[in-house]
């Protein structure tokens, strides 16, 4: 499954967030994949895509940075996925 990430910093814990980013701690754990990072240019928010089996992965990993981060997830799928459905229900 692939899983819409949402991040930003708290107040005053820019350094630490860094700090630890840039240690490796932003690293996916195992059994998450990264599809693609982006970062707002003024640093007040950040996107991920991550692809996972296991949900609960994703909610250990949030729990490492929740001192320091506000973090949301949403379950995403892609236009073919959600095709099918449409089809069935608008008969197009």
């Amino acid at each position: 499954m692939k899983v819409l990430s949402s991040w930003s910093i708290r107040p005053g814990c820019v350094k630490e967030a860094v700090s630890r980013y840039m240690a490796g701690e932003g690293a996916p754990i195992a059994g998450v994949t990264v599809l693609g990072r982006w970062y707002k240019t003024d640093g007040s928010i950040a996107w991920a895509v991550y692809e996972t089996d296991d949900p609960a992965l994703l909610f250990e990993q949030a729990s490492k940075w929740a001192d320091l981060l506000d973090v949301s997830h949403s379950l995403v799928v892609e236009d073919a996925e959600i095709a099918p459905g449409l089809k069935r229900i608008f008969g197009k």
